[in-house]
């Protein structure tokens, strides 16, 4: 089996494609092609061949977990989601021949190096993510400290994380209650609607009612 060209991706620049025996077989990242020092007629045996077509899924998947994580900070539950729905075999249809056929899912292997890279580089940080949910979610409408717990634990989040983050926050429910009744206080003709909005959103019911008396006796 023989390399008989390598070309840059036209939309990918980063990437080359890789063709054996006169036919496409595998693309690679620059710094990939580098490491293995690939050139034209160079013959690759079997095993070698299966090595660079796993380093190819390994690449791909990096890059798109990578911008999966970019988009906005993530948790490490989240991302093993993400990564664990791209083991699932994929049916889809030929576009010659009109066939379903089935495209299998990523290795367990690669999946778990991908995550272990992406922590090893620092993208992946629980305690991190931790602390700017806490920081900048609905910092300016308000959220009560028991609905931030509830969505950092669906995210996975320990509860050790969580505690010891919420000790170093300066955000307390007394002064997130406020910014959210005087968001909402207009909103709700009938006050008893609003108390039962605010209980469902993790603030205590006596905390409830001495703000909003407080915020109404600001009115007059």
């Amino acid at each position: 089996m023989k390399i008989t060209s390598i070309s840059v991706q036209q939309n990918n620049p980063g990437r080359v494609n890789v063709a054996i025996d006169g036919s496409y077989s595998f693309s690679l990242t620059i710094p990939q092609l580098a490491n293995y020092s690939l050139k034209v007629d160079q013959v690759l045996s079997g095993e070698k061949l299966e090595l660079l077509k796993s380093e190819s899924e390994f690449g791909k998947l990096y890059t798109r977990a990578l911008d999966f994580c970019l988009i906005r900070p993530r948790s490490k539950k989240e991302v093993r989601d993400y990564l664990s729905r791209k083991a699932i075999d994929r049916r889809y249809k030929d576009r010659n021949s009109g066939e379903l056929r089935t495209r299998p899912g990523i290795s367990q292997s690669i999946l778990d190096r991908v995550f272990t890279e992406l922590v090893s580089k620092g993208y992946l940080d629980d305690v991190k993510f931790t602390k700017l949910w806490i920081e900048n979610r609905n910092i300016k409408k308000g959220t009560s400290l028991r609905k931030l717990r509830s969505e950092l634990i669906a995210k996975g989040v320990a509860g050790s994380i969580i505690d010891d983050q919420f000790s170093q926050s300066t955000r307390d429910d007394l002064s997130e209650l406020q910014k959210v009744i005087r968001k909402k206080y207009y909103k709700y003709e009938d006050k008893q609607k609003l108390v039962q909005y605010l209980a469902r959103n993790g603030f205590g019911y006596d905390d409830i009612k001495d703000t909003i008396k407080e915020f109404q006796s600001n009115l007059t």
